[in-house]
């Protein structure tokens, strides 16, 4: 039998995941198995697989010592080059500014040199992190850019903070993100609210009536900094957080974001090949926390920037400053 104290960085969540993440190289319907077989108990007593463990559960598995060696391999830190920069750090949260091509988490063409895996590298060597110790838990991302939206990405160091900022990713309005973008056209200040739907086949999203099954709501707001009548540099600030929704609310409107080979205007992307822009030239550059929750609260009204890369620079210059 292996017996495990919760500490306060596994606290607080379902005994399930809390396996899951512990016996990382089990199957799941072992984990579950092992529940039902009253192989797991939590405080001498049997329990389900939604109970929330606390700080100080005494948790026993009738595991021999080997399979339980076996099942908690510790994960294997790559050695990786540091791609990104640190916008804000402390003990309990990471925000770094991501570059353009760089995969928040693997997919199906990269699962090695992803910014997730080089945030891992990072904490491991300045010695926050150490997977030997932290058995069933990993530093994570909290939300996502796509691979060509260069900005910031928040990390949640500790099991707390990746908890708290998740919840506050989903209640909204705990913390307000902002995106630069150069777009097509003259633009004007607007809230745009629509009802969009992902065609699975073709990777996209479409705009669609609200009584369309399946329908998720769409809210962006649009700031104009500088525009001409060829060009307007926008602040869009995310109410909802649709997948491709800056590209394809501002798209719809006759103003799509420059460089985007999937929402955008082809011809005018041509103009741009000068500059290597090879996809859309969207950044998301500042996130506020406006009402931080729980273990959060102490970064209530701190902004974090993200400085705007060369090209979009070079690109803002040579459109505004002629």
């Amino acid at each position: 039998m292996k017996t495990l104290t919760i500490d306060h960085e596994h606290e607080n969540q379902r005994i399930d995941k809390y396996l899951k993440k512990l016996l990382v190289k089990a199957p799941s319907s072992l984990i579950y198995k092992m529940l039902r077989k009253k192989d797991v108990k939590v405080n001498g007593k049997r329990v389900k697989e939604n109970y929330i463990v606390h700080y100080g559960d005494q948790v026993e598995l009738f595991l021999y010592e080997d399979k339980f060696k076996e099942y908690t391999e510790p994960l294997t830190i790559k050695d990786l080059p540091i791609t990104f920069t640190v916008a804000y750090e402390d003990e309990h949260i990471l925000i770094v500014n991501k570059p353009v091509g760089l995969l928040v988490q693997p997919d199906d063409q990269e699962d090695v040199n992803t910014l997730s895996n080089q945030v891992l590298t990072y904490l491991y060597k300045q010695g926050s992190y150490d997977p030997e110790k932290n058995l069933g838990f990993t530093p994570g991302p909290v939300h996502r850019l796509d691979r060509n939206t260069s900005g910031l990405v928040m990390f949640g160091k500790d099991m707390k903070a990746l908890q708290d900022l998740n919840e506050m990713m989903k209640i909204r309005h705990c913390i307000d993100k902002k995106y630069y973008t150069i777009v097509k056209g003259s633009m004007k200040d607007c809230e745009l609210i629509d009802y969009v739907k992902k065609n699975e086949k073709e990777g996209k999203m479409y705009l669609v009536s609200p009584e369309t099954p399946g329908a998720l709501k769409m809210h962006t707001i649009v700031h104009v900094l500088k525009a001409n009548k060829d060009f307007s540099l926008v602040e869009v600030t995310l109410v909802t957080g649709r997948t491709h929704q800056i590209r394809v609310h501002l798209a719809s409107t006759g103003h799509p974001v420059i460089g985007d080979r999937k929402y955008g205007d082809f011809a005018l992307n041509k103009q741009f090949s000068k500059y290597h822009l090879q996809s859309q030239l969207l950044h998301a550059h500042s996130l506020t926390f406006t009402n931080p929750i729980r273990s959060m609260k102490y970064l209530k009204g701190k902004t974090v920037v993200a400085p705007l890369p060369e090209r979009f620079k070079n690109i803002e210059k040579d459109l505004f400053h002629k």
